[in-house]
C-alpha cells in the first residue's frame, strides 16, 4: 500500500491514508512523499471525499472508516485492481510469487534489468537497497512485481497475484503458510495452482524444482513451464561457494554449461537458488547471459534481509524479516556461512498471523540449530485477530524444544528481558541476529547503544 502511495505521488496524484500501526522504513519513505496519513481510522478521514478510494487487506468490512466507505458514493478498488488498472495493463508484467524469497528475487529482478539500461517499473514487498525505494516508474516495456498469495480485500478473498496478470513468473516455492487464512497446504496449492492455469501459451512459467509442491502446482499450465533448482531442473546453479564475500556459482541447462563464476553480493544458497530463477526467466525472454551475470554481481539486497544494522563492542548486528521456519532456518544458515566461526544469538518474534499459531510449534524447534542462544518474544498480539490460548504458539514449550536439540533457549515475558539478556550475553566476535516481521521494538537499535554505554 506505501508503494502504490508512492506511485500515485509520483503521478501526480494528491494520496492520504488511514493506519493505526505505521512504522519504519515506511514512515519515513511516506512522509518523503508527502502522503498525509491519519493516525487512526475515522470516517471523517473521508468527509472531503476522495476521487477513488484504495482499500488495503488488512481492512476488516467493521473497520469503521470502511463502514463509512460502503455507505458513501466513493468509488473504491482493491490495491491489486489499482495496480492493474493504474500501471500494469499496458506493460509486459514480470512476477515473482512462492511462500519465500518473494521480495528478493523481485528487487533483484529489477535491478539486473535496471544495470541493463531497460528501465523497468517495480512494485516489491521492502525497500530494495539499489533503489532506496519500494517502489520504481520507468519508462521501459517491464513492470517487476512480487506476486502475493495472500488475500485482496474483505471484498475479494482471492488471491492477489491473479490480478497482475503476468507474461512471465516465478514460483521460489510452495509451503503452508497464512494459517489465518488457508485450512492446510492443499489450500495454499489451490491458490497456485489458479495462477498456473491463468497463464496462456505466451507466457513463461520458471518453477523452483526443489519445492515438490511448486512443481506440483505449475503441472496444468498452458505457460512455457522451466525448471531450476539447487539438486534439480532446466537450469542449476552448481560450484557454489558461500563466504563473507557473498557467493560465487556457475549455471547449467540441461547439464551443458552457460555461465562460470557468477558473483552475487547478497550470500546464502536460497539467495543463489532466488539467483538462478531470475536468470532463468529473464534469459527466456531474451536477456544475454552475460548482463545478468552483470546485474547480479552489483545486487545489494533488501532492506532488513540479512541487513548489517552496525557493530557495537565486537558485536554485528543483523536485522532479518524471517518469521516462516523454513525462513528461519535458511536465513541462520546463510548467517553462519557469511559470519564462519562466530556466535549466532537470535531473537525472535512470533508476529506474523502464522507464526502466532501453534501450526509450526515443532517446526519451529527445529529452525534454530545454527545458533548458540535464542531468545524468544511473547506471542504478539493483534486486536483484530485474537487466537485462542489453544490454538497459540507456547513460546516456554518452544524454548524447551529448541534447548533439547542444543542452543540456550529463552522464553522472556518482554522485549526488555530480551534486551537485558543479550545485552549480558553478547561478547565481542557474536552475531546478533533479529527475526521479525515488524519493529520488534527497535531492539536492534538499542541493543547496540546498550552495548556502546557498557562497561
Amino acid at each position: 500500500m506505501a508503494a502504490l502511495a508512492g506511485m500515485l505521488a509520483e503521478r501526480g496524484y494528491r494520496v492520504t491514508g488511514s493506519d493505526n500501526q505505521l512504522y519504519e522504513p515506511t514512515k519515513s519513505l511516506l512522509a518523503r512523499l508527502r502522503v498525509d496519513v491519519y493516525p487512526e481510522f475515522d470516517p471523517r478521514n473521508l468527509a472531503a471525499p476522495p476521487d477513488l478510494a484504495v482499500v488495503g487487506n488488512v481492512i476488516t468490512r467493521v473497520n469503521p472508516e470502511a463502514q463509512a466507505l460502503l455507505g458513501s458514493s466513493i468509488p473504491y478498488l482493491s490495491m491489486p485492481e489499482a495496480l492493474w488498472h493504474l500501471f500494469l495493463r499496458d506493460r509486459r508484467v514480470l512476477m515473482v510469487a512462492g511462500t519465500h524469497g518473494k521480495t528478493t528475487s523481485t528487487a533483484m529482478m529489477a535491478h539486473v534489468i535496471a544495470a541493463a539500461g531497460r528501465d523497468p517499473s517495480m512494485l516489491v514487498g521492502g525497500i530494495a537497497n539499489d533503489f532506496g525505494s519500494n517502489y520504481r516508474l520507468g519508462q521501459g516495456e517491464d513492470f517487476v512485481i512480487e506476486g502475493d498469495e495472500y488475500d485482496t480485500a474483505f471484498f475479494d478473498k482471492g488471491p492477489k497475484f491473479l490480478h497482475y496478470r503476468p507474461r512471465g513468473a516465478i514460483i521460489t516455492a510452495v509451503e503452508f503458510d497464512h494459517a489465518d487464512i488457508y485450512r492446510d497446504l492443499e489450500h495454499v496449492k489451490s491458490s497456485f495452482k489458479a495462477l498456473a492455469r491463468a497463464m496462456n501459451q505466451a507466457s513463461v512459467l520458471a518453477v523452483c524444482a526443489d519445492s515438490a509442491a511448486a512443481l506440483d502446482v505449475a503441472r496444468e499450465t498452458s505457460a512455457h513451464r522451466l525448471t531450476f533448482g539447487l539438486e534439480s531442473g532446466d537450469y542449476r546453479a552448481i560450484d557454489i561457494a558461500v563466504g563473507s564475500a557473498g557467493a560465487r556459482f556457475s549455471i547449467t541447462r540441461g547439464g551443458t554449461p552457460i555461465i562460470s563464476n557468477v558473483l552475487l553480493p547478497v550470500g546464502g544458497r536460497m539467495n543463489v537458488a532466488n539467483a538462478l530463477g531470475v536468470f532463468a526467466l529473464l534469459a527466456s525472454f531474451g536477456f544475454d547471459a552475460s548482463e545478468i551475470a552483470r546485474g547480479l554481481g552489483s545486487f545489494t539486497g533488501v532492506v532488513r534481509r540479512q541487513q548489517i544494522i552496525g557493530e557495537a563492542g565486537g558485536v554485528t548486528v543483523v536485522d532479518d524479516f524471517a518469521h516462516h521456519p523454513t525462513a528461519i532456518r535458511v536465513t541462520l544458515e546463510a548467517v553462519a556461512e557469511r559470519f564462519a566461526g562466530r556466535r549466532i544469538l537470535a531473537a525472535f518474534e512470533p508476529r506474523s498471523n502464522t507464526a502466532r499459531r501453534n501450526v509450526f510449534q515443532s517446526e519451529f524447534a527445529r529452525a534454530f540449530d545454527r545458533t548458540a542462544r535464542v531468545y524468544l518474544a511473547p506471542v504478539y498480539f493483534k486486536e483484530n485477530d485474537p487466537i485462542p490460548s489453544g490454538e497459540r504458539l507456547s513460546i516456554e514449550a518452544l524454548a524447551s524444544a529448541i534447548a533439547a536439540r542444543g542452543p540456550q533457549s529463552f522464553a522472556c515475558e518482554s522485549t526488555d528481558e530480551i534486551l537485558k539478556r543479550m545485552v549480558a550475553d553478547a561478547r565481542e566476535g557474536d552475531v546478533a541476529l533479529f527475526m521479525s516481521n515488524g519493529p520488534f521494538d527497535n531492539l536492534k537499535e538499542r541493543l547496540l547503544a546498550a552495548i556502546r554505554t557498557r562497561r
